[in-house]
């Protein structure tokens, strides 16, 4: 409370209660929020907030209460809450620098750093402001943000926490940021462009772009499939992060960039098709998350690899009932061109297979269905391995950034059956988003795999429109608890 601030931000709680930072700054400004807790202005909830704006007098130029629920402890999902809620509140004024007296909120079952990743994660994203856009983009204030610590250990778990936050938050950005561009500029090259500005920013990575020559001769027959409809030319982008020890078997994270998807020759309804553009949000999840773990510099071994192309309609697009033979050498009987997704992912998945991977996980904007199953709060997870899907699982509950795991049972595979093909790309009306993780599952038999659809999680519609950058935080999360098996290690799941 004696620190000098344009905008300090303070917890009260329910019962017109303050902490001890409360009553030193109630102290030091003149006792400006008993007054307001008296009158009622503000009650302590967890996520309220009331800005106020101090006296001359006062080292703070504006205060910020924030509601924080019962003193004697809150839970986790409140105190996102509460850490959004700060966040949004510093952000509706035009402070450069707030000191935050959050960290000592008590929150049951979590601790300082993980309270700090929460919070450092929030205003990152509150800050966060698109700026791709042809001419440039709005600008915003930059801000300075500390968080108020008691003492030398507490300061010093608190930073390692803020750095990660900040690691992950740039990834997180970098995600958005290419999710948000227009289809007209974020092409498949451009996303290879992107891929090779980020590699070039890490000597720990190192990058390939295959062409479509490349795709053909490999037999990506499937990804060329959908591609086959567009002037813009398809690209396998594959970026590798050396941190690890040269035995260690890599995490290979595989995205869906489908950067424009009307539908192809199954052409979609013209309503909300312009959200399209966000069918590349598993690409961009993806190359965030490397993002992130070069940032930190951690002590593992990951391979990015995007598929990436448009999805549409003209005389020389793929049609319902072709056949199409992929790189695995399975036959496809194409029934919805829609489907298009798990096309693209299949060569992927195979072309993962030559480096040797610890475990595989591919992210995709793939089915509405998971979104009617789900809703858009937790992403869809399917796995064929219980240690990595728990571990998904808890990646995604640490960092709120949370998945459901749904079944892929052998039952499901029936409906996949072609007359003409070894398997049909849809599998009838119910159970979309399960037939499309199982036809997935036909290309990773041999790996350790997981799917995330993230259809509901990867951006916002309506007045808030716009890419959420999730699941960045998970899969870093995920990335720096993982340990990995050396390659002299037997391969069995």
């Amino acid at each position: 409370a004696d620190r000098r601030t344009s905008c300090a931000l303070v917890p009260v709680y329910e019962g017109r209660r303050l902490d001890q930072a409360g009553k030193s700054g109630d102290a030091a400004w003149d006792g400006i929020i008993s007054r307001v807790m008296k009158r009622g202005d503000i009650r302590g909830k967890a996520g309220e907030s009331l800005v106020l704006h101090a006296g001359p007098d006062c080292n703070a130029d504006r205060i910020v209460l924030i509601g924080c629920g019962s003193i004697k402890g809150t839970s986790t999902s409140s105190f996102r809450k509460i850490a959004k809620a700060a966040a949004t509140a510093l952000k509706s004024t035009n402070s450069v620098d707030a000191v935050v007296h959050l960290i000592n909120v008590n929150v049951t079952d979590a601790d300082d750093v993980w309270k700090a990743r929460i919070l450092g994660a929030a205003f990152l994203d509150s800050a966060y402001v698109y700026s791709g856009a042809p001419g440039g983009g709005r600008k915003h204030p930059s801000r300075k943000i500390s968080l108020a610590t008691e003492n030398r250990t507490q300061t010093r778990a608190v930073q390692g926490a803020l750095d990660r936050a900040k690691a992950i938050g740039t990834g997180t950005a970098l995600a958005r940021e290419l999710g948000n561009l227009p289809g007209n500029v974020c092409t498949p090259t451009y996303l290879a462009s992107a891929a090779r500005k980020l590699a070039g920013r890490y000597d720990s990575v190192s990058i390939k772009v295959l062409n479509e020559t490349e795709m053909k001769r490999l037999g990506m027959n499937t990804l060329l499939a959908v591609a086959a409809g567009s002037a813009e030319p398809p690209r396998l982008i594959v970026a590798e992060y050396h941190g690890g020890a040269d035995n260690e078997r890599p995490i290979v994270l595989v995205g869906k960039g489908v950067t424009f998807d009307s539908g192809g020759i199954s052409l979609k309804p013209g309503a909300s098709m312009d959200e399209m553009k966000f069918d590349m949000c598993g690409a961009a999840s993806v190359l965030g998350t490397l993002n992130a773990v070069a940032e930190m510099a951690l002590p593992v071994n990951l391979v990015c690899i995007v598929a990436a192309t448009e999805n549409l309609p003209s005389s020389t697009a793929t049609k319902p009932g072709d056949v199409i033979k992929s790189m695995s050498g399975k036959t496809v009987e194409i029934l919805n061109t829609d489907a298009e997704g798990r096309l693209i992912l299949c060569d992927a998945l195979t072309y993962a297979e030559r480096f040797d991977p610890d475990v595989v996980v591919d992210v995709a904007t793939l089915t509405g269905a998971c979104m009617v199953a789900l809703g858009q709060i937790p992403s869809g997870l399917f796995s064929n391995h219980d240690g990595l899907a728990g571990a998904l699982l808890e990646a995604g509950q640490y960092t709120g950034d949370r998945a459901w795991q749904m079944p892929i049972w052998d039952d499901f595979q029936d409906l996949l059956k072609s007359n003409f093909a070894d398997m049909a790309n849809i599998g009838g009306r119910f159970g979309g988003a399960i037939t499309a993780a199982c036809f997935l599952a036909r290309f990773a038999e041999n790996q350790r795999w997981a799917h995330l659809d993230i259809a509901g999680t990867a951006w916002h519609s309506g007045a808030n429109k716009g890419a959420t950058g999730r699941p960045v935080p998970l899969l870093t999360q995920f990335v720096m608890n993982h340990k990995p098996r050396r390659k002299s290690q037997r391969s069995g799941r």
